[in-house]
């Protein structure tokens, strides 16, 4: 039973429902302590008004009521003595003994609100029955001021019986108050609440069941805007697993397809090595290209097995000449005097930087390959220029083109392996696989601009490297 109410004390609830009762009964003695000082002083104020009354016969009669009926006046008005001061002249109207000595005097006339708070509190924590002075404004303006003598234990037996019933009432009111409330936020805030956690859970048992994603319908706009927000990453989390799951099935595929590609090359390549010795001049030429070619494709396949298994080999570091190298690929993308395509090489014959000659080739490959693939499309002559430079800190390589340029859809996912295909119909393979690379030499790869006149790539190489040797 304790852990049950423990628990519940734990929930929204349970913790709404208890500070609801704490306010309400706080707002509730923030109103008992004016109203209890207030009856205090109604209380006197009506002792003084009874003893007006009694005064008034007596000075009606002109002083000839008889001692019994004075006596009768004064246990009416429940007060000992009553002095009138009428005309600046101070009158013992009426009297009887006193039985002690007055304790305190209590002047109504003057007194603020903070005075009679503490004047009651005082009266309540007393129960000594005293003999008070009370002076206060005679009513009907029969007189300058009336003073009487009472006892106060009648005072505070109305006072502690008004303040229990005014108690009993605040009680009553913070019961129904903190269940309506209670209700309130439970069919508002928790029940909405729960069904959220509910759906959490469902979700978290079958992640890729689209049919476990919340349908947001809640009334509060907060709680709304939260269902919405798990809506978008449910669907987002769904739709990256079934990506993963093609994803290795994929990779499988392209694992067993490399392994059989990089057998059948190394076949090519060993009848390629024999061309070498060729006497016809031209195939003697074309042989050492067409060897490269083929050992690229070997190494395109190995690295391809080891990307499907998130094993990209570190770069090797080499000093190379950026402007060979340039030239090399844009050989090998068939980019010569004969197509449509011009290829612009604007990369300084001196210039050298450190980089694995392999991944630089692969990547400037990539780029290459999509400029020229992005002119072809348009069906139109374009330029493809390829400059670089350096600086103290890093070499740049900026690999532009007069394409279209990216469509919007394309740049949301630009570097993300099968989201950020550059045309219709591309995987987007091909930037993840550059982007890598390139971060591997603890650079960058950015997309420069791209709009109508065409689309410009930026690749970022840091000169410091500390950890590789050159």
């Amino acid at each position: 039973m304790g852990d049950r109410r423990k628990s519940f004390l734990n929930t929204l609830s349970g913790r709404f429902l208890i500070l609801t009762v704490i306010f309400v009964m706080l707002a509730e003695v923030l109103i008992f302590v004016p109203s209890i000082a207030r009856y205090r002083a109604d209380f006197m104020l009506t002792r003084l008004k009874q003893a007006q009354i009694a005064a008034l016969t007596q000075l009606a009669a002109e002083n000839m009521v008889s001692p019994a009926l004075e006596k009768e006046l004064l246990a009416n008005a429940e007060v000992y003595n009553v002095v009138l001061r009428r005309d600046e002249v101070r009158q013992l109207v009426l009297s009887s003994p006193v039985p002690g000595e007055i304790y305190e005097s209590f002047d109504l006339r003057m007194a603020g609100p903070f005075e009679l708070i503490r004047d009651a509190f005082a009266s309540l924590l007393d129960p000594e029955n005293r003999i008070v002075r009370v002076i206060g404004y005679p009513v009907q303006d029969a007189g300058t001021l009336i003073e009487v003598t009472m006892e106060t234990k009648p005072l505070r037996d109305a006072m502690v019986d008004y303040g229990l019933r005014i108690l009993v009432l605040s009680a009553l009111i913070s019961v129904v108050t903190a269940l309506l409330l209670f209700l309130a936020v439970r069919r508002l805030l928790v029940l909405p609440i729960r069904r959220v956690v509910r759906h959490m859970q469902t979700y978290a048992e079958a992640p890729e069941d689209a049919r476990t994603v919340i349908a947001p319908n809640a009334d509060v706009e907060e709680l709304r805007m939260a269902e919405e927000a798990l809506q978008s990453m449910q669907t987002q989390l769904t739709g990256a697993l079934r990506q993963k799951e093609r994803l290795a099935q994929l990779g499988g595929a392209v694992a067993k397809i490399s392994h059989d590609l990089r057998n059948i090359l190394t076949t090519a390549q060993l009848f390629a090595d024999r061309l070498e010795g060729s006497a016809d001049p031209v195939v003697a030429r074309a042989a050492p290209k067409l060897i490269n070619s083929i050992s690229r494709a070997v190494s395109l396949c190995e690295t391809t097995l080891a990307f499907g298994k998130a094993e990209e080999p570190p770069p090797q570091l080499r000093r190379l000449n950026l402007a060979k190298l340039v030239g090399e690929v844009a050989e090998g993308e068939g980019l010569g005097s004969e197509t449509s395509i011009t290829c612009l090489i604007e990369v300084p014959p001196g210039l050298i930087l450190r980089a694995d000659s392999e991944q630089l080739y692969r990547v400037l490959s990539n780029l290459i390959r999509n400029a020229r693939e992005a002119i072809e499309a348009t069906r139109q002559p374009g330029t493809i220029e390829v400059s670089a430079g350096e600086d103290e800190a890093e070499w740049w390589i900026r690999v532009g083109d007069t394409g279209p340029g990216l469509p919007p859809k394309a740049r949301e996912h630009l570097f993300a392996a099968f989201q950020g295909g550059a045309r219709k119909g591309g995987t987007g393979l091909g930037l993840a696989i550059a982007a890598e690379l390139v971060r591997g030499h603890g650079g960058r790869l950015e997309l420069a601009r791209s709009d109508a006149e065409g689309t410009e790539f930026a690749i970022h190489l840091p000169k410091g490297s500390t950890d590789l040797s050159a």
